[in-house]
């Protein structure tokens, strides 16, 4: 049964705020023990662990249903996908990252530093180019079992298999993400409540640690994701906290239950999905993926409007790369099924153009989406025939 609650608006600078007036917040699905690592798979749903039962399901948009994707999935926390498609997640029972395959089974990618074990790998993302960072505070080390780190710290592994540590500094690492660029990252101290950013230096190398926010509530920091504003969205103590990139509160999305991750979904990622409590939730946005005008380049990925619009039998869509990436750009139904893929590959940095041939689809609302590993961007267009 599907509940609506009114969001409770706290803002200070409401007129900044991405979360529109009257906005509800509707719960999905509860009786979970603890739901964690939301990411959307396009087709199919959303995908959130459940640590405590170790199981990954999967909630349905077409019905409202839930099932289970993975069981045991090892006390999974922290999912996203890889360049390929492919299901990255932290196993907390197992203390590694590891990765979905094809045929469904699990490999793992890294589970010890310097010969020693991690503490327990909490949260995920991957950059566009294939690189995964992660974060392994101490809590949830598995019982009976010891830290065989004198510290709990933030990694890079990169595409070829090399880990780095990125940062040993830290109390309770736990939330990370990219800005849209990927030139910050932003990781929280989870019972500080403080959020740092960082300069990235040749892809690799953290610089320039700063604090960008302190969380002034009782509780702890929880998962953070960025939209294509570079907006931060922060699960913590009362709600999502919102902030703008350079740490401007802007407002709170108040949960009936406490928060510990979110993300984007729906075919254009202008929903937000939030683990919370025991229940999953999602509430409609006017940002993430689709820009209401303007064409930026200030180093940014950028996605153009598609013209004509409404088209047939084709239109043409631009983008802007400001690095070389490998960036898929495909063409989603209205619930998200692929229908086709008009970019597969590596592009150096600089404006692009793709046509799509329409001729041979009905009449509808479509997305096309360009991916660059830690960010999706994502518009509408209309075939009308």
């Amino acid at each position: 049964m599907k509940s609506l609650f009114l969001i409770a608006f706290t803002s200070i600078a409401l007129s900044q705020s991405p979360v529109p007036a009257g906005a509800q917040l509707e719960k999905l699905a509860t009786g979970f023990q603890q739901p964690e690592g939301p990411v959307w798979k396009d087709g199919a749903g959303l995908l959130f662990s459940d640590i405590a039962r170790s199981t990954i399901y999967l909630w349905s948009p077409v019905d409202s249903s839930t099932s289970v994707y993975l069981h045991p999935s090892d006390s999974s926390n922290g999912l996203t996908f890889d360049r390929q498609g492919r299901l990255i997640l932290t196993q907390m029972l197992k203390r590694r990252v590891s990765r979905q395959v094809i045929d469904g089974s699990i490999t793992p990618l890294v589970s010890t530093y310097n010969g020693k074990q991690f503490n327990c790998p909490n949260d995920v993302v991957v950059r566009s180019d294939g690189s995964i960072f992660f974060t392994d505070p101490d809590f949830n080390i598995p019982a009976g079992q010891q830290s065989q780190l004198h510290f709990q710290g933030i990694y890079r592994l990169s595409p070829t298999g090399t880990l780095q540590l990125l940062d040993s500094t830290f109390d309770k690492p736990n939330g990370i993400c990219f800005s849209p660029d990927e030139k910050k990252l932003y990781v929280n101290d989870s019972h500080k409540c403080i959020i740092y950013v960082w300069d990235v230096i040749n892809d690799s190398t953290l610089a320039n640690k700063t604090v960008l926010y302190t969380i002034p509530a009782m509780g702890y920091a929880d998962g953070m994701k960025t939209d294509e504003d570079g907006t931060i969205y922060c699960t913590g103590p009362t709600g999502v906290w919102i902030l703008s990139p350079s740490g401007v509160y802007l407002d709170k999305i108040a949960m009936p239950e406490t928060p510990s991750n979110c993300n984007w979904g729906d075919a254009d990622r202008r929903t937000l999905y939030i683990t919370a409590g025991s229940s999953i939730y999602r509430i409609r946005m006017t940002t993430t993926g689709v820009r209401t005008s303007g064409f930026r380049k200030s180093g940014f990925y950028e996605l153009r409007e598609n013209y004509p619009d409404p088209c047939d039998p084709g239109t043409m869509i631009k983008f802007h790369l400001p690095t070389e990436c490998d960036v898929p750009l495909c063409v989603f139904d209205g619930i998200g099924r692929e229908v086709t893929t008009l970019v597969s590959g590596t592009l150096p940095t600089g404006d692009y153009s793709r046509h799509w041939d329409t001729s041979e689809v009905s009449s509808g609302v479509y997305f096309y989406r360009l991916s660059t590993g830690s960010y999706v961007i994502a518009r509408k267009l209309i075939v009308l025939k």
